[in-house]
């Protein structure tokens, strides 16, 4: 890409999103390094929606509402089977399960840190740190910073509004784009009309009439932690449209990046294959399917790891929806990924398995396991591998 050509491109994405903005030296040296991309997802997604523990009665005993029935070739509503005990959301059929067919996907089911206080902010920053929860000592300090410090011709960039602490902390200048466009919550004509007329007269009558309050279903701070566990990031709607951009730059340009993508938080009215969970899967799948379509033949040289700060609980809740959990599940996918697979240490999904008998343990330590996958992206040494998780023990899951 000449200067010329990433103008009109900056120009085109100013275009498409109000709130573009640069900051840092957008500009590097081309390299064929292999390229890694983080997707975080802010809000701690309900992986059990995701990756469907099919063959667990508890599952269907615990979500009346919200689980997804079992594998069945006769219902396109049904999981999609992976393998004898776990499915696919069937919402990612067409843009992540062919990735399965071709062995370029691997979950890896409970995962996550050592990090027990289901707080949106403080696991967010465990994970972005890359340190044990009991030694973290720089606050200000991100293992993919400390990642580009030991690998100084790769590039690296975050797709975010301002840089998120995955890079602070590196010593050198590591340039940002924002993808953020308008996340304001919006209703129709006769949901506002119904609003403006509930709160007619009282203190929210102006943020009603600007659409901002949502469903009196939900307390006013589960709307605030819902809309602030994304910490600014935006939605997963129009995903795929700023992949296509993201793939741009990094074929080109970069080999290191990081987006995080909000709105995962789902306290109420989850939804199983439609909803509101659903209708994020869905966007996250097309838009990691346009990202790999983007890249074309680099694809083969690509890792992309999807996390989120933690699982949900395993039961549903009483208003439909899931809260806070621990265990999540990871993705890892790429053109040459050891893939078609569910990868690390599992154990049986029913109630005895539970941790605190409320949801997913961590059996893979997200350390471990990135800590052993960049390692052979890279061929990093013991020493490299301490400096970004300093005292992990990596694992190698032979996940690339």
């Amino acid at each position: 890409m000449n200067r010329r050509e990433f103008l009109l491109a900056a120009a085109s994405a100013t275009a498409a999103l109000p709130a573009l903005s640069f900051s840092g030296k957008l500009f590097a040296t081309p390299t064929t390094a292999p390229r890694f991309l983080l997707v975080f997802l802010r809000g701690g997604y309900d992986c059990n929606n995701l990756l469907v523990p099919h063959s667990s009665d508890f599952y269907y005993e615990s979500r009346p509402t919200l689980a997804i029935a079992r594998p069945d070739g006769g219902n396109p509503d049904s999981a999609i089977a992976l393998d004898a005990n776990w499915g696919l959301n069937p919402v990612l059929r067409d843009s992540i399960y062919p990735f399965w067919q071709r062995k370029q996907i691997a979950f890896v089911p409970f995962a996550g840190t050592d990090d027990l206080s289901r707080s949106h902010f403080e696991t967010q920053d465990n994970i972005e740190s890359g340190e044990p929860t009991a030694q973290r000592g720089n606050f200000r300090s991100g293992f993919l910073a400390r990642l580009s410090s030991t690998l100084p011709n790769v590039p690296p960039i975050a797709f975010t509004n301002s840089l998120p602490l995955s890079f602070q902390g590196a010593g050198h200048d590591i340039p940002n784009i924002s993808l953020k466009g308008d996340t304001k919550p919006h209703f129709d004509a006769r949901q506002s009309a119904i609003l403006t007329q509930m709160y007619q007269g009282t203190s929210l009558a102006a943020a009603t009439a600007d659409g901002l309050a949502l469903p009196n279903t939900v307390s006013q701070d589960l709307r605030d932690e819902m809309v602030h566990a994304s910490r600014g990031a935006p939605s997963a709607k129009g995903f795929a449209s700023e992949t296509q951009r993201i793939a741009t730059l990094m074929r080109d340009r970069y080999r290191l990046g990081f987006i995080d993508v909000g709105g995962w938080d789902t306290h109420v009215n989850q939804g199983s294959i439609t909803g509101g969970l659903a209708n994020n899967l869905r966007n996250l799948g097309d838009g990691l399917a346009a990202y790999a379509d983007a890249l074309g033949d680099e694809w083969n040289n690509t890792v992309v790891v999807v996390v989120s700060e933690f699982g949900r609980t395993f039961r549903e809740n009483g208003n439909k929806g899931t809260d806070h959990g621990h265990g999540t599940v990871h993705w890892v996918l790429g053109g040459k990924v050891n893939g078609g697979r569910i990868a690390g240490e599992q154990i049986a999904v029913n109630q005895q398995n539970l941790l605190q008998n409320r949801d997913y343990p961590v059996l893979n330590n997200y350390r471990d396991v990135l800590g052993g996958m960049l390692g052979r992206v890279w061929n990093l040494s013991g020493k490299q591998l301490q400096t970004v998780f300093p005292g992990a023990q990596p694992r190698d899951l032979q996940l690339v």
